[in-house]
């Protein structure tokens, strides 16, 4: 069991601009920021109205967003999903979901599942073998995966939920990145059946992770528990306007997905052709290996150009897709450089 420093220790993740700053401070500027699995393209959200920042959310905005949001996930009954500002914040509650017991979390993945497990009183364990969640109460996966993009087929999910269920566990299922993932693979819609919760990301896939949204799917009861536990007003109301826009854009959706995957494809091109071995990912960043991955991301970080290593492996790397031509040039001029000097 994790000691209480460790618990409370909040891992380092992507995007802190501000660390890599103090890490680089003669690095090339503008930052290219392709440490995170963030849309580069972000959704095109109207102007805001003055009231949604004068005057509190009407319950009626936040059921709207619910109805919405099953739309989009493919879930029967919208009062099975709990809105919340961002899935972080929503984790220590989803993990109270079951009475603390043995947690097991599918690894390597995002730091956070097994730190709310812990933090709740749970005795966390992390595995890569699917067959050890199967003697947990709480078993967490996240698919498609991060950093690694590894799919679990939606079959082995609903067998593993099932037997979950049957002795009174749960298994956490996080789609952060299913919008680019396999449709198929979803078990958004299989909520209901119990055993199961599903958490989605809202702003990973439109671009818009400082909104902060994130949404529970589960049994209907524990949902009313867990909009119960974040209290009213949970979604802020600039957040209720861009996101009720932005769900509701099927053609922005459906142009979007072609788009990263032609994307990924150029940046997995350069990657090779610059001697990095893409071994998996989603549409929204690539994971890489080198026997120099520290060294390359030390050059990068010089040039202004910020990736995500990891603790588990010093030899992976997980790249973003650039913005646009010219941070893709930036990319490919410094990895270019990187090569003729190893």
């Amino acid at each position: 069991m994790r000691n209480q420093a460790e618990v409370c220790e909040v891992p380092d993740h992507g995007g802190s601009l501000a660390r890599a700053e103090a890490r680089f401070p003669q690095a090339s500027r503008p930052w290219i920021d392709l440490s995170t699995g963030i849309n580069p393209h972000a959704y095109p959200f109207s102007p805001l109205p003055a009231t949604a920042f004068s005057r509190l959310p009407e319950p009626a905005e936040t059921a709207e967003l619910a109805k919405l949001a099953a739309r989009t996930y493919g879930v029967a009954d919208p009062a099975c999903i709990a809105c919340g500002p961002g899935t972080q914040i929503l984790l220590p509650l989803v993990m109270r979901l079951v009475e603390p017991g043995r947690a097991a979390v599918l690894s390597p993945t995002y730091a956070e599942h097994a730190r709310a497990a812990a933090l709740v009183g749970h005795q966390v364990s992390e595995t890569s073998a699917i067959d050890d969640l199967y003697d947990a109460d709480l078993a967490v996966i996240v698919n498609p995966n991060n950093p690694t993009g590894r799919v679990v087929p939606r079959r082995q999910l609903l067998d593993l939920a099932k037997h979950l269920h049957a002795k009174g566990g749960l298994l956490v299922v996080d789609e952060a990145f299913m919008e680019v993932g396999p449709q198929d693979e979803s078990v958004a819609s299989d909520v209901g059946e119990g055993g199961l919760v599903v958490l989605r990301s809202f702003g990973k896939f439109f671009g818009l992770a400082g909104v902060r949204l994130g949404f529970v799917l589960v049994e209907k009861w524990r949902a009313e528990w867990l909009s119960a536990q974040l209290g009213p007003w949970a979604v802020s109301g600039p957040t209720l306007h861009v996101a009720k826009e932005a769900l509701a854009d099927e053609a922005w959706k459906e142009a979007m997905r072609p788009q990263l995957g032609e994307e990924a494809a150029r940046l997995d091109g350069i990657l090779s052709a610059r001697g990095l071995e893409v071994v998996g990912g989603t549409s929204l960043f690539r994971y890489v290996r080198s026997p120099h991955a520290a060294a390359l991301f030390q050059l990068l970080g010089e040039h202004g150009i910020l990736v995500r290593p990891f603790r588990f492996a010093d030899d992976v790397l997980r790249i973003g897709l650039p913005a646009d031509d010219a941070a893709l040039s930036r990319l490919d001029a410094a990895l270019s450089a990187f090569r003729a000097a190893a």
